[in-house]
């Protein structure tokens, strides 16, 4: 993406750690930084933060 663009997001179900240099210091990184969980998948996706309204606030929250 062009240096313009600053509000990026990353949505990774997985370890965040290799998409801060995307993102940069402007942007946010939805994903998981843990070993994980056993359930349902909705639940499951529910307490690591993976829901619409989730997603929406953390694009509602950048800079």
């Amino acid at each position: 993406l062009p240096n313009a663009v600053r509000r990026r997001v990353a949505v990774e179900m997985g370890a965040t750690q290799n998409w801060y240099k995307y993102v940069g210091l402007d942007g946010a990184v939805l994903g998981i930084d843990t070993f994980g969980a056993s359930a349902p998948a909705p639940k499951v996706l529910a307490e690591y933060g993976f829901t619409v309204e989730n997603l929406v606030k953390v694009v509602q929250n950048l800079k």
